[in-house]
């Protein structure tokens, strides 16, 4: 199996999303966006899949290591090195590659973010930067397209957020802002217990609207130019946002359930949002 098979068989059995956005691009550009989401569910894997925190982390500080060799030519992992390939065609840098893994760390320090600014933080590392290098690979003219990445990374970690609040409980981890709990008066111990109530719905409501929010924001910014070279990151947008309604469609019951879209629903709206912005 050759370093993009192993990429490609990462992205593929995953299911996610993020595959079925990158599907029509031309061969140089999917391989290259292939091995950077290769890359990113390595290391989130390693937070996801390994019990021992200390464990976890002396991993997370090894893929470092392998970034560092990524840079100086000498790759050992499968990803690394098919994203060796990819380094002389597309700007990416190393620090925001290392900035990915500070996201993963947080998850092994952090359970829980004090308010939304924090939170914006580990939304930042874990998906915006990823956006950032998203947008490199597929091509831009105008640099307003980075505030555009920026936001809509935002949007997608914030989706994602809402749709995992009971899997990520039974983890024991709560993204949702602790001021905003309050806010609503929803006990971190309903939320870890999966007690549903009114105050919850409304607080994941408004947990929607916010990532609505972003998504809106990341479209005004993206600049008209450079709208088909971004068309991946539309696709990935119409299929979040088809994931947020379903959510919003079905009461917000994200405490017992994990709403999702079928794989021909996602492939449909690749299609539909690909020929649309072609």
């Amino acid at each position: 199996m050759t370093a993009d098979d192993y990429c490609q068989q990462k992205a593929a059995s995953s299911g996610s999303s993020f595959y079925y956005s990158f599907l029509f691009l031309p061969p140089e550009r999917r391989r290259a966006i292939t091995a950077l989401y290769a890359f990113c569910r390595e290391v989130d894997d390693v937070v996801d899949e390994c019990q021992d925190p200390q464990l976890a982390s002396t991993k997370l500080v090894w893929w470092r290591m392998e970034v560092a060799k990524l840079f100086e030519g000498k790759p050992e992992h499968p990803v690394t090195q098919a994203l060796q390939g990819v380094l002389p065609h597309f700007n990416l840098p190393q620090e925001q590659l290392l900035e990915i893994i500070d996201g993963m760390e947080m998850d092994l320090t952090q359970t829980r973010y004090l308010d939304f600014k924090a939170l914006s933080l580990y939304c930042y590392r874990v998906a915006s930067v990823v956006g950032l290098l998203a947008a490199e690979i597929f091509g831009y003219e105008d640099r307003k397209t980075q505030k555009y990445a920026h936001d809509l990374g935002m949007a997608f970690q914030l989706t994602n957020i809402i749709r995992d609040v009971g899997e990520d409980a039974r983890r024991g981890r709560i993204y949702l802002p602790i001021d905003e709990l309050q806010q609503f008066d929803v006990k971190a111990a309903d939320i870890l217990n999966a007690r549903y109530s009114d105050n919850f719905r409304r607080l994941m409501e408004f947990q929607i609207a916010r990532a609505e929010q972003y998504y809106e924001q990341a479209f005004a910014q993206l600049p008209p130019g450079d709208r088909r070279a971004q068309r991946p990151g539309l696709v990935m947008a119409a299929i979040y946002r088809a994931l947020l309604n379903e959510i919003r469609r079905d009461g917000c019951q994200v405490l017992t359930q994990r709403t999702s879209l079928t794989p021909l629903r996602k492939l449909w709206l690749a299609v539909k949002t690909w020929v649309k912005e072609g």
